[in-house]
């Protein structure tokens, strides 16, 4: 989980006292664990499509201190209001395309926005068979890497300042997910200008 701790390593230096976190893509909301180990004074929010993970995390993370409602079992498309804080890990390289998902964080997100995903120079798009599931389990995904400079543009036409921030358990390097190479990159967009209400 070198990449959660990382995030919330970048996110200590970002939060103010009772700031709201929201963890899109939280799984079972391992996030909340980097975040509590570091004692950061935020109120941690998770968000995931999967059921049966939100599930498990409703049932342990409570004996940790979460509240089970903290965990809300919705798609990202369900998503409205705003929060301090968006943190989205290994997520929208899995998605179709990046616009409409980043436009909805970068709207909700009162101070930054921070993102690990395949980044690299020059977009690319895949759409191919998971090969290591079940024996037939027969499963297509989005296997797709981010323009840097395209993200970095998108960023700023919504008000944040971005920095990139090399991704500490690939130090930068291609690391193969499903026989595919990723190239995890942190992005980290501080808000500058305030949003238009609408």
């Amino acid at each position: 989980m070198t990449a959660h701790a990382q995030a919330a390593e970048i996110l200590a230096g970002r939060i103010g006292a009772g700031d709201s976190v929201l963890d899109i893509g939280c799984g079972s909301g391992y996030f909340y664990h980097s975040l509590a180990s570091r004692n950061l004074p935020v109120e941690y929010w998770g968000l995931d499509a999967c059921d049966t993970l939100i599930g498990i995390g409703r049932e342990i993370l409570p004996n940790f201190g979460l509240p089970a409602e903290r965990l809300i079992n919705a798609r990202i498309e369900d998503l409205s209001g705003e929060v301090d804080h968006v943190v989205c890990l290994n997520v929208l390289s899995n998605l179709d395309n990046f616009h409409r998902p980043l436009e909805r964080f970068l709207k909700m997100a009162r101070k930054s926005v921070i993102l690990r995903e395949s980044f690299k120079q020059g977009a690319e798009y895949h759409y191919v068979r998971d090969n290591f599931l079940d024996q037939g389990v027969d499963l297509k995904v989005h296997v797709n890497h981010y323009d840097i400079d395209e993200v970095t543009q998108f960023v700023a036409s919504h008000g944040f300042n971005s920095e990139i921030v090399v991704d500490r358990r690939s130090g930068g390097r291609p690391e193969l997910v499903i026989g595919h190479p990723h190239y995890w990159t942190f992005m980290v967009a501080d808000r500058a200008v305030s949003p238009i209400k609408s």
